[in-house]
């Protein structure tokens, strides 16, 4: 190794659960290599394909590393270099003279383009809310699913994932785990070498489900039907915990008179399985008390998302899983860590704050936002976006929409960025931002229990600014002089979480950063004696607080918007589901552009069952336009069985510009909200398929 050569370590920013702990090699002021952690026991040494080829990414050729200024039409991708000193006057010039005259003309856009709790949404959200800018509801991925745990345990808690090594049967819901959560899939796989049963329900036969010893291939948009049915079984077999529903539930006599109106005979029927597998599943489940799920937020993008996460988490309560370690449900267990949300954001600086409370603009109907011309009911016209840790016009749903709005000349886009995404092509300011291996960040997790500090590893590559210091540089152009808007990124960091949470047992900042994390202290069997962060305190089954909101106070099963249940006339047309889960080597839009990857990945396809091909005289390899009423794209089809019939795949997500015709699947799905949360149903679509 070269003399020169020194090792850092990092933290992946990107959304997984898995949060990896990584060491950087550096070699003369650049990173040559990333690999996992060893001594992080989540990680384990392991990173997936993905990010071992992160250096590629930071020194990729194409790299932004000056801001730019737009020279071309909107979406023509035409710019010419500026200095920073110019970019921070005219955006202070432009959001300086609509924060006067109606700062809710100012829309941020941001999501998880990096998990980090400093450069995500702290300097940013402090900014936008001394501007009294408008709020972004950020609901695109998980909002249903945070909100069905919240109703139901009282935030997004879960077992802990080294757990499931220990479990006897485990199913695998809605998640694929071998592409998008690697490191709970090698304790499923430790648990399976000891004899665990592993369970894949899922419309699609993943990569996962082919491992298992069972695939459950419901249609899309029916896993809380399927959790229904499992309960009318539980309750007329009595394969109930009745100490534990006694003890620690509320809303049971509620929940029992849903759950005996699913009938495994109406369940087969809703979900388009056999009525002996919601029998035997339920069984199985009932069999041991160390049976464990794992749903990922697949399940949860359909109308009745929210409502499919509180049935399925409700199950551990009925049969008393809780009271083992090995069993229980996770979701997300980001709910663990004590984030200090108001110290990182700062709402308090909204002028007029907490009587005055600027609009909030759902971030996954940004199309609808952006082409409105505003009225009394919605407020003021959108002059200005703002856009950091996303690509909303790859990633936004009914996206000819969006980018219909984005291409409004009279649109001031500014968008911090790594590279030139289909996003950054309409901007009138591009402004580079650098990369986890660049900046210093703090991080919890949604997959394990550890919080973790990121430290830069190398120099910001070219010009490249961290988000928390664009957004100051704009904000001491505009002349504003709150001090929250100039701590440094350290003292964001000091104050990300409440240190005095029993969870972090006395810890601190500097201990963090020393250590680089720090596991929560969470009970091994965290339900065990009860304790959910509910009003009762209990697992609420039946929710008071959704009956106050005139909700459904108990899980039930709603239909998607579109099917044919829902919608009858529309799949007369339309006759074929589509779902766009995540492509192995791409995470959402990130690393398309990094060429391996994209190499690996092929070519945008599809893939439909062989008897719904013979239907559209479609052959493997064949071009085919998948459309409905919103767009259409082309892709390559790949017949296979692996889609269930009426069910057709198209993983995701593409770079338009690097598709073959300039689309992807967000071209067909549908800005159409979920039941609760607010969140995107991109897996309630309906399309129709031909050869092109």
């Amino acid at each position: 190794m070269n003399a020169r050569a020194e090792f850092a370590r990092a933290v992946c920013p990107h959304d997984c659960p898995d949060t990896c702990a990584m060491r950087v090699t550096v070699e003369n002021g650049k990173a040559i290599k990333v690999s996992g952690d060893p001594d992080h026991p989540p990680t384990q040494g392991v990173l997936c394909t993905k990010v071992t080829r992160y250096a590629e990414r930071v020194h990729h050729p194409k790299r932004l590393t000056q801001p730019m200024k737009r020279i071309g039409r909107k979406g023509e991708g035409r710019f010419e270099p500026i200095s920073w000193d110019e970019a921070c006057a005219i955006a202070a010039a432009r959001l300086g003279e609509i924060a006067q005259r109606a700062p809710e003309a100012i829309l941020p856009y941001s999501y998880a383009g990096t998990m980090g709790l400093v450069q995500g949404d702290s300097i940013a959200q402090r900014f936008f809310h001394r501007l009294g800018a408008s709020r972004l509801d950020r609901a695109i991925c998980a909002a249903a699913g945070a909100a069905g745990l919240r109703y139901t345990y009282g935030s997004s808690l879960g077992m802990l994932t080294e757990h499931f090594a220990e479990s006897e049967v485990i199913l695998i819901w809605g998640a694929n785990p071998i592409a998008s959560n690697l490191h709970f899939w090698t304790r499923a796989q430790e648990a399976k070498r000891n004899g665990a049963k592993l369970i894949a329900i899922d419309p699609y036969r993943s990569l996962t489900a082919e491992k298992c010893h069972q695939h459950i291939a419901l249609k899309p948009g029916t896993d809380g039907a399927l959790a229904l049915g499992m309960m009318h079984v539980l309750i007329t077999e009595d394969g109930l915990d009745h100490d534990y529903i006694a003890a620690h539930t509320h809303g049971f006599e509620q929940l029992k008179a849903r759950a005996l109106t699913y009938t495994p005979a109406r369940v087969a029927q809703i979900c388009g399985i056999e009525e002996q597998i919601v029998i035997d599943l339920a069984r199985l489940y009932a069999s041991t008390r160390k049976a464990a799920i794992r749903m990922n937020y697949g399940l949860q993008r359909v109308r009745g998302g929210g409502n499919a996460v509180r049935a399925i988490a409700c199950l551990p309560a009925l049969t008393g899983a809780w009271r083992e370690r090995a069993g229980g449900v996770l979701l997300s267990s980001s709910g663990w860590a004590p984030v200090d949300g108001n110290a990182l954001q700062r709402p308090d600086l909204i002028p007029g704050w907490p009587k005055h409370q600027p609009r909030i603009v759902n971030m996954n109907q940004v199309g609808d936002a952006l082409t409105h011309a505003g009225d009394a009911a919605f407020g003021p016209k959108v002059e200005a976006i703002v856009v950091y840790n996303s690509n909303p016009v790859a990633v936004a749903p009914e996206s000819a929409k969006v980018a219909a709005g984005f291409a409004r000349e009279d649109l001031f886009t500014i968008v911090l960025e790594q590279f030139q995404t289909d996003t950054a092509d309409y901007a009138d300011l591009l402004l580079p931002a650098t990369t986890q291996l660049e900046h210093l960040d703090v991080h919890k997790s949604y997959g394990h229990t550890y919080v973790m500090a990121n430290l830069p590893a190398i120099a910001p590559v070219g010009e490249a600014r961290p988000n928390t210091e664009i957004f100051r540089s704009i904000a001491r152009a505009m002349g504003l002089n709150e001090p929250a808007l100039f701590e440094s990124d350290e003292e964001v960091a000091a104050r990300a979480f409440d240190w005095s949470d029993p969870v972090l047992a006395g810890a601190d900042w500097a201990r963090l950063k020393q250590d680089g994390w720090i596991k929560l202290n969470i009970a091994d069997a965290p339900f065990a004696n009860g304790g959910f962060r509910t009003p009762t305190g209990k697992c609420e089954f039946y929710s008071e607080t959704l009956a106050k909101a005139g909700l459904e106070p108990v899980p039930d099963y709603l239909p998607p918007h579109e099917s044919a249940d829902g919608a009858p006339e529309l799949a007369a047309r339309y006759p074929l589901a589509m779902i766009s889960p995540p492509a192995r080597n791409f995470l959402n839009s990130t690393f398309v552009n990094v060429e391996s990857l994209r190499a690996t990945e092929g070519e945008p396809h599809l893939d439909l069952h062989p008897t719904d091909a013979a239907r559209r005289n479609i052959a493997d390899g064949d071009q085919v336009r998948v459309f409905n009423d919103r767009g259409s794209m082309q892709v390559r089809a790949r017949v296979s069985d692996r889609a269930r019939e009426g069910l057709v795949v198209g993983l995701s997500i593409w770079w338009k510009k690097l598709a073959p015709d300039g689309r992807n699947a967000n071209e067909v799905t549908s800005q159409a909200l979920t039941d609760l949360g607010g969140s995107a149903t991109f897996y309630d679509c309906l399309v129709e398929v031909e050869r092109a």
